[in-house]
């Protein structure tokens, strides 16, 4: 988990920058490559609910990271603007299910040897990938600048391949039950899945902001605020730092507030920090956002795997590569709010968008949260 958030986030921030410089995109083209994400949901459906019939989480994982890198290398070597758009369709979004599979994983172990700790198990796991996301961004800003784009892109990919070795030849089968004539096929039921469907359509809400920041933060930290690298990368790499510190005690708040309604509050420092980012123009008011953005997955991102498994707990691979392969969604919404948002609104009002979508996730969370049903998450 800590050498995929180093890969990711090194080349998140950079993807923009590189179609842009590299191979000559608009910027309003350079946004719309976030659409290509559409197929990741798709693609971590399929691998979840074949996971699901055969059990074999980590061997799934494996075939992910190689198409990872073959799909990042593929983009460290393209020369045409249509490339990475092909590439990010045909591997990137099959790459995405290899976090997915990892939490299937740890769900079947847990689950074989139940324990009041087991969410902190899945907080520490989180927080490795985390952690991944505190130097990549530094770090991927700095290959980037004394390098070029390119070889980050490759650093990127060799982070996807080598996910596979830390696992060695470890390759646990979780046990299948068979369906009962009284629940047949429970997991793969439209109205069972509901409300997860629900939940993780609130969280695209609130994601479809992560796009628009990696995609224009930079360029506006550069062009408009003249920050220099080492500053955007540390702006950049506050946020993971933040949600690191947060991470622990995310289970503990969760447990007394209740994880939805710490969720709701989560998404409202959400709308807080990208009004941050597009109304206090200086390098204050980019830590400010970072900060508040790091208080935002700090929580999300340890209890929004778990409250997505326990949404659909006779199908939790399934569960896992809907919630986890909902950001690819969040990030083709993201594209097309960057994409029209830069043309008619500029820098750094585009990032009124997002603020306005978090909101709607603060309502849509607040009314899942005083729902009876969903008290117990």
């Amino acid at each position: 988990m800590f050498l995929s958030g180093l890969g990711a986030s090194a080349a998140a921030p950079q993807i923009v920058l590189f179609l842009v410089k590299e191979l000559g995109a608009s910027l309003p083209l350079a946004g719309f490559y976030y659409l290509t994400s559409l197929a990741a949901p798709v693609a971590g459906y399929f691998v979840g609910r074949y996971s699901d019939h055969t059990g074999n989480r980590l061997g799934l994982f494996r075939m992910c990271a190689v198409a990872g890198f073959v799909g990042w290398a593929g983009l460290a070597v393209s020369t045409s603007v249509w490339i990475p758009f092909i590439i990010a369709v045909a591997l990137l979004a099959v790459s995405g299910a290899t976090a997915s599979q990892i939490f299937a994983a740890v769900h079947d172990e847990l689950s074989d040897k139940p324990d009041d700790a087991n969410e902190s198990v899945v907080a520490i796991i989180r927080m490795a990938l985390t952690g991944g996301w505190i130097v990549g961004p530094v770090l991927g800003a700095w290959v980037a600048a004394a390098y070029g784009l390119r070889p980050m892109l490759w650093m990127t990919a060799i982070c996807m391949l080598l996910q596979i070795a830390p696992l060695g030849t470890l390759n646990p089968t979780v046990k299948i039950k068979p369906a009962s004539a009284s629940e047949p096929a429970r997991h793969s039921s439209l109205r069972a899945m509901l409300p997860l469907l629900t939940f993780t359509g609130l969280f695209v809400m609130l994601y479809a902001g992560e796009p628009v920041k990696y995609g224009f933060l930079l360029i506006y930290m550069e062009e408009r605020l003249k920050l220099g690298p080492a500053v955007r990368g540390t702006v950049i790499g506050t946020q993971p730092f933040i949600e690191l510190i947060i991470m622990p005690f995310s289970i503990g708040l969760g447990r007394k507030l209740g994880n939805i309604w710490l969720m709701c509050i989560a998404a409202a420092m959400g709308v807080f920090a990208n009004l941050c980012f597009a109304l206090w123009s200086s390098a204050a008011g980019m830590f400010a956002g970072q900060i508040l953005m790091g208080g935002v997955w700090g929580i999300f991102m340890v209890l929004g795997i778990i409250v997505a498994q326990r949404l659909l707990p006779n199908a939790v691979a399934t569960a896992s590569a809907i919630f986890m392969s909902s950001t690819a969604l969040a990030s083709a919404l993201g594209g097309i709010a960057s994409g029209f948002g830069v043309a008619f609104l500029g820098l750094p009002h585009v990032f009124l968008l997002p603020a306005l979508f978090a909101g709607i996730a603060v309502i849509g969370l607040a009314l899942m949260a005083s729902t009876e049903s969903f008290k117990v998450y």
